[in-house]
């Protein structure tokens, strides 16, 4: 089977992962990473993104020892609109987070208005943080907590704050 998903995975966390290994359980995977001139657009707020190359290293190293763990193959392809590779007939399931379900939806729209049959969109749900909070890269990078969703010492500080 093949199978679909995207993002612009910067930086990647527990969240991604979690997408990352419910792709490999079901075949070999391809990824659509944004490029520079779609990351900024994907974003639901104004932040740096990583360069292109950074992040596909960075989701390299990431993928090489899940793929191998499911002996699965795996490509990243560059993303220049949000539709991406999803409308390619070769695959059989669309990976999304549940905010992203639309997008899929619209992707098999797509597929049907081009003949191509739709893909089985697989939902994964959000990964918690410490807080119960969902693991988000916007709250990385604000510093809130690390990739595995531990709350940050200065977070740990506002939140013994507030609770006083």
């Amino acid at each position: 089977m093949q199978v679909a998903l995207g993002g612009t995975f910067d930086p990647v966390h527990d969240g991604h992962r979690a997408l990352f290994e419910r792709a490999f359980e079901l075949g070999d995977v391809t990824v659509g990473l944004t490029s520079d001139a779609l990351a900024p657009k994907t974003r639901n707020e104004d932040r740096y993104v990583k360069p292109f190359d950074e992040r596909r290293r960075a989701l390299r190293a990431e993928l090489e020892p899940i793929a191998a763990e499911h002996d699965r193959e795996f490509e990243i392809h560059e993303l220049v609109e949000p539709t991406g590779i999803a409308t390619e007939p070769r695959f059989d399931y669309l990976i999304v987070s549940p905010e992203t379900v639309e997008g899929g939806e619209r992707v098999n729209d797509l597929r049907a208005d081009d003949g191509i049959d739709p893909l089985e969109i697989v939902v994964v749900d959000h990964v918690s943080a410490e807080d119960g909070e969902r693991i988000s890269s916007t709250r990385i990078v604000r510093g809130e907590i690390d990739e595995h969703g531990n709350l940050t010492p200065e977070a740990e500080g506002r939140r013994a704050t507030r609770e006083q």
